[in-house]
């Protein structure tokens, strides 16, 4: 059983007045804020939905300016790709280095011999996969107590990441010419027709638009339309408000991302 589908922002206006009633009711609604209504609902949509991020890795190459700021500002990075999406970043999660730093591992390192054993223990048959894997485990341990993890900041306002360490020494922990690869979610492209096809942002959307009609209409009171049927503006907002309650209560119990196992 086929089903039409929502592909496009215009179909997704079309679906929305249709659902309040359009072409036998006048939906008195500018377009311009129509339009509105959908950018706040695209905007919630990505930012909490889980299909409305999408997580990519992409490298950024540190110059100078960066180590004097002691930040990186994206704005100022000419041609940056995230990944396969050229889009607006939502959040960066962690920076992994893979500068000439990362790449210090030789015969004399510590992992290097750990490891050379065990795969020499899995090969003669004397250790197995369990050891192995506790062993990958140990040395991650010893990393993270030793090393640490980057500690960063990241802020969406002025779409730049802030790094906590010593940049500026000779010896910091990164140089000029450095690549730091990160992990980021970006929004979901809308070239991919089926996100306007969510029911979610189906629902919220005609909820939005049904309210923003009421507010036109409660400027007029209660209005009579031909045949002596009458509208009221103010019930409109109400119903509209139960319905944006709803939906939003779905959306952070159904469709958002669940929490991360260590929160605090």
């Amino acid at each position: 059983m086929s089903y039409a589908t929502v592909t496009s922002r215009q179909q997704l206006i079309d679906y929305s007045l249709r659902r309040l009633g359009y072409p036998v009711v006048e939906i008195n609604v500018a377009d311009e804020q129509i339009s509105d209504r959908i950018d706040d609902a695209l905007q919630l949509y990505h930012e909490y939905h889980s299909e409305g991020s999408t997580r990519v890795y992409f490298n950024v190459q540190i110059t100078q300016d960066m180590i004097d700021q002691q930040y990186i500002d994206f704005d100022d990075i000419e041609g940056l790709q995230l990944g396969d999406f050229a889009t607006r970043l939502l959040n960066i999660i962690r920076v992994l280095p893979i500068g000439s730093s990362s790449s210090s591992v030789n015969f004399f390192d510590i992992k290097y011999q750990m490891r050379l054993n065990d795969l020499w223990d899995l090969q003669t048959g004397v250790g197995d996969l369990a050891y192995y894997e506790q062993m990958q485990q140990y040395l991650s341990t010893i990393d993270l107590k030793l090393t640490g993890a980057p500690q960063i900041l990241y802020t969406r306002i002025n779409n730049r990441l802030y790094i906590f360490g010593d940049l500026r020494s000779e010896s910091g922990d990164l140089k000029v010419g450095d690549y730091i690869m990160l992990e980021a979610y970006v929004e979901a492209p809308l070239s991919i027709g089926t996100v306007y096809d969510s029911m979610f942002l189906k629902e919220f959307t005609t909820a939005l638009i049904k309210k923003q009609w009421g507010e036109n209409l409660s400027k007029f009171g209660n209005v009579t339309l031909p045949g002596g049927v009458t509208i009221d503006g103010q019930r409109l907002i109400e119903e509209a408000d139960r319905e944006i309650e709803r939906i939003r209560e779905k959306l952070f119990t159904d469709y958002d991302n669940p929490p991360l196992f260590f929160v605090g």
